[in-house]
C-alpha cells in the first residue's frame, strides 16, 4: 500500500509548472521502539526541561534558543528572529540549475523522497521534465524548506518518477584527503590480485534486500514474544564470532589460499 504524501506542491522549470506530491522513500515505522518506564509502578516516565542552576522546571513559554559565545554567555534568539532569516516556506520546487549526474559525490546525498505528479493534467509536464533530465544525464538542483529547515535538494529521474534527495550542507562533509592523503600508493602483487579476484567472484551475488536485514530486530521480537509467556527464561546472548588475530604478521598468500579452499569446501553439496 502506497504511503500518504506528506508534502504537496509544484515542480517548476522556467514557465513549466506541474502539481506534485512527495513521500519519503525510506521508513523506520517497522523499527522496535521502547518507552522508559518506572520499574516500581510500570508507568511511563516523562521528561521535562529544568534550569541547570536552580533545578526548577522551565515552562515552555520561557524556553528560548541560545548561541554560546563564551562560558556562561549566550546570545538569545527568539523564534520570529530565526524565522526572519530562513527561506520563506514555499511549496514550489523551482529547479535553479542542473549538474551532470556523476558530478555529485555520494557523500552529499542525505535523505531520499519519491516525487510524483499529483494530477492527470500535470502528468505530461512532469514527464517532459523527467525525460529531458534522463536524456541529458543531468540532475536538478533546487532549494526547499523540509523538516523545518531550508535545504538544498537534488532531483534525479528514476523510472516513471523523480527521486528528490535532500543534500548535506557544505560544512557537514569532511574532505577525504584529510584522511586518505597519507596512505601510500600501493602496487599489489599480481598473484595476490588474482587470488582476491577469485574470492570476489565466488562471493558475488545479485543484490537483494535480504543482504541488509537486521538480525538484532529479529532477536528483539523473539525476546518480546518470550517475555509475554509466564515463567519465560531469559534469552541467551548469542555467542560472539571469533575475532581475527591481529597481533601476528601473516603470509597473505597462504591466508588467501586457505580462504579460497574454505569457500570451495562450503560450496560443495551436502
Amino acid at each position: 500500500m502506497a504511503m500518504k504524501a506528506f508534502w504537496k506542491g509544484y515542480l517548476k522549470l522556467s514557465l513549466v509548472t506541474c502539481p506534485v506530491a512527495m513521500t519519503p522513500a525510506t521508513s523506520e515505522s517497522e523499527r522496535i521502539r521502547f518507552h522508559t518506564l518506572n520499574r516500581k509502578t510500570g508507568n511511563r516516565v516523562v521528561s521535562e526541561y529544568v534550569d541547570s542552576v536552580t533545578g526548577k522546571p522551565v515552562a515552555s513559554d520561557d524556553e528560548v534558543k541560545g548561541y554560546e559565545r563564551g562560558e556562561n554567555d549566550h546570545v538569545m534568539l527568539e523564534d520570529d528572529e530565526l524565522d526572519a532569516v530562513a527561506l520563506e516556506t514555499t511549496h514550489t520546487i523551482d529547479i535553479e540549475m542542473f549538474c551532470p549526474r556523476n558530478s555529485v559525490g555520494w557523500i552529499w546525498y542525505d535523505k531520499p523522497h519519491y516525487l510524483a505528479p499529483n494530477d492527470k493534467v500535470g502528468a505530461e509536464a512532469f514527464a517532459v521534465i523527467r525525460e529531458a533530465m534522463a536524456a541529458t544525464d543531468v540532475v536538478g538542483i533546487s532549494r526547499l524548506v523540509l523538516y523545518r529547515r531550508e535545504r538544498a535538494v537534488l532531483l534525479e529521474p528514476r523510472d516513471r518518477g523523480i527521486v528528490l534527495w535532500t543534500l548535506r550542507y557544505g560544512d557537514e562533509v569532511r574532505d577525504a584527503a584529510d584522511y586518505f592523503g597519507g596512505i601510500k600508493q600501493a602496487k599489489p602483487d599480481p598473484k595476490l590480485m588474482r587470488l582476491v579476484g577469485s574470492l570476489i567472484d565466488e562471493r558475488t551475488k545479485s543484490w537483494s534486500a535480504d543482504m541488509v536485514d537486521d538480525p538484532v530486530q529479529a532477536r528483539l521480537l523473539d525476546l518480546i514474544k518470550s517475555k509475554k509467556k509466564k515463567g519465560a527464561k531469559k534469552v541467551a546472548k548469542p555467542k560472539a564470532e571469533p575475532q581475527a588475530e591481529t597481533g601476528n604478521v601473516i603470509n597473505i598468500m597462504d591466508a588467501l589460499r586457505k580462504s579460497i579452499a574454505s569457500s570451495k569446501e562450503k560450496a560443495k553439496p551436502r
